[in-house]
């Protein structure tokens, strides 16, 4: 069976915890050889830490997701430092901007909140610069700012633009920063024609594979929970729009998430 990996999940989640195990057989059934479970605060990163000590297959991504940015400290730098040195630990956040939800209040109170977001984004990017390691990127309608923030960083730091749902010219906005995007389970939703398109763009060695499960089953599972598992069904659809076969496609993200997460075994 051809090997895939899962490079974003969320493996912590709540909606895990009554069957992690059988998820992770599942998940080894199709074929899934390697899982990066994504931390979204300090103590989401601890779980995720943990279970990357306790499971060979998965890897831990460490950080603080920007839709809990009024929760975080001041200075994410040291912890982030430290947990850096973890030597499973393949990347930093998910950090990055989200602006599809503002706190109300008015202008003032979402500007200061956008400010926040971007604060903590820097610093990840920061340690990511000081560590070499690189960046999961989360960015929802805020494409302009994500890329503003993250541009004084593009020569030492890459980003993995997860979840990726733009089109074409988003797509060479963030290849032309020497990143690249991974894509979920909304390549294959009927409404998916321009993720689809942008795949169809993509350099065969700037793209991942991910679930982001649970959330984002592909079809035939959507409305259900994502797991690991469900990356072959992304997988299948992404061969018919790169116009690789299983075999091809297997090699390409596979060498693609070891070039951009040096860690990983």
């Amino acid at each position: 069976m051809t090997a895939f990996y899962d490079t974003h999940a969320h493996l912590d989640h709540r909606q895990f915890a009554a069957d992690l195990p059988q998820v992770l057989e599942r998940a080894a059934a199709a074929g899934v050889r390697r899982l990066i479970t994504v931390g979204t605060n300090q103590e989401s990163s601890r779980r995720a830490v943990a279970l990357a000590e306790a499971h060979p297959e998965i890897y831990a991504v460490v950080g603080w997701h920007p839709g809990e940015a009024l929760e975080a400290p001041a200075d994410l730098r040291p912890w982030l430092r430290a947990a850096a040195r973890h030597p499973r630990v393949v990347a930093l956040g998910e950090t990055g901007l989200d602006y599809y939800r503002l706190p109300p209040g008015g202008a003032a109170v979402a500007a200061a909140y956008k400010a926040r977001q971007a604060e903590l984004f820097r610093q990840h990017l920061e340690v990511a610069a000081e560590t070499g390691l690189n960046c999961v990127i989360h960015q929802r309608a805020a494409l302009e700012d994500t890329l503003r923030v993250f541009a004084p960083f593009a020569d030492r730091v890459r980003g993995q633009f997860h979840c990726f749902s733009e089109g074409p010219e988003a797509l060479a906005r963030i290849l032309a920063l020497g990143s690249l995007v991974s894509f979920t389970g909304i390549l294959t939703f009927k409404n998916g024609e321009p993720v689809r398109a942008a795949l169809a763009a993509t350099p065969r060695d700037r793209f991942m594979l991910e679930t982001d499960c649970p959330y984002l089953a592909p079809q035939p599972f959507r409305g259900q929970r994502c797991e690991p598992a469900h990356v072959r069904e992304t997988a299948a659809v992404a061969a018919v729009v790169t116009g690789l076969s299983l075999e091809e496609l297997s090699a390409a993200t596979c060498a693609t998430a070891h070039r951009f997460f040096p860690r990983l075994g």
